[in-house]
């Protein structure tokens, strides 16, 4: 209840704001102590994303979840420049120092780290730590980008060297009511997942996936456990059909449509 409270807070707050790259991001640092990890809801999660529900390690993408809130107060703040709702989850790189399981209490911390420009907006960093006895064991860097005119002639991407198309190695039928499902497991309620007529007015024909359950379910596929990275290329349209395909330390979730998200372990 809370976290909607915030997010409610964060849809009045986003009203008038102009996001800049040249904004000043506030420093603040939130920090939660002894966060319980519920058995309960943390196997719902791990059944939404596709990993065990019976293990007892916290699934490589769950601290994420636990963060959000934290997160989402320092996007729900008057003096964040970027409005919360329409944001969109860009990238991801995690790294676990050493596994965490639901009998431990990690103090959870997030701050925002960098606004900068991008071709379709701006971009801010947010940092995310879970640290025992005050040294961090797990750390997810994060980027969100607010969409908007920059008034910037539109740059090309840059050009990359082609890759060789990985090989497949399943089918993910994607439900409609998937982006509903992982809002009830994760609190991210951003109306862009969860109709399409929530989402039309920032932008999206249809409600799209939640980039964190894209992740999650392919490091849930790899048995991951210790590092993963990750670049949302294009959003994943609800319902939808996707292959995931990998080879060695890569990854890509593609369907029909093209690239939707490359990453590495």
């Amino acid at each position: 209840m809370a976290l909607l409270l915030t997010l409610g807070r964060g849809a009045l707050t986003g009203i008038g704001k102009k996001p800049s790259a040249g904004a000043a991001l506030p420093h603040r640092r939130l920090t939660e102590p002894d966060v319980r990890i519920d058995p309960a809801r943390m196997a719902r999660y791990a059944e939404v994303c596709g990993y065990s529900p019976a293990a007892d390690r916290v699934p490589l993408t769950y601290p994420h979840i636990l963060g959000f809130p934290l997160a989402a107060r320092i996007m729900a703040a008057r003096d964040f420049p970027l409005p919360l709702m329409g944001l969109v989850h860009t990238s991801i790189e995690i790294a676990a120092q050493r596994p965490l399981t639901s009998r431990d209490r990690p103090e959870i911390a997030v701050h925002a780290e960098e606004l900068r420009p991008h071709r379709r907006g701006t971009e801010v960093v947010f940092v995310t730590e879970a640290l025992l006895g005050g040294e961090p064991v797990w750390t997810d860097r994060s980027t969100y980008l607010a969409r908007h005119a920059t008034g910037r002639p539109q740059e090309p991407r840059a050009d990359r060297a082609p890759e060789a198309e990985l090989p497949a190695v399943e089918e993910w039928r994607l439900p409609a009511d998937l982006g509903r499902r992982h809002a009830r497991v994760s609190g991210d309620y951003n109306p862009i997942h969860l109709h399409a007529w929530t989402a039309r007015p920032l932008g999206f024909p249809r409600a799209i996936a939640h980039g964190m359950w894209t992740v999650a379910r392919s490091v849930a596929a790899l048995g991951l456990s210790e590092t993963v990275r990750a670049e949302f290329r294009a959003p994943v349209p609800l319902p939808s059909t996707v292959t995931f395909a990998a080879s060695g330390p890569r990854f890509e979730v593609r369907s029909r449509r093209g690239l939707h998200v490359s990453g590495a372990s």
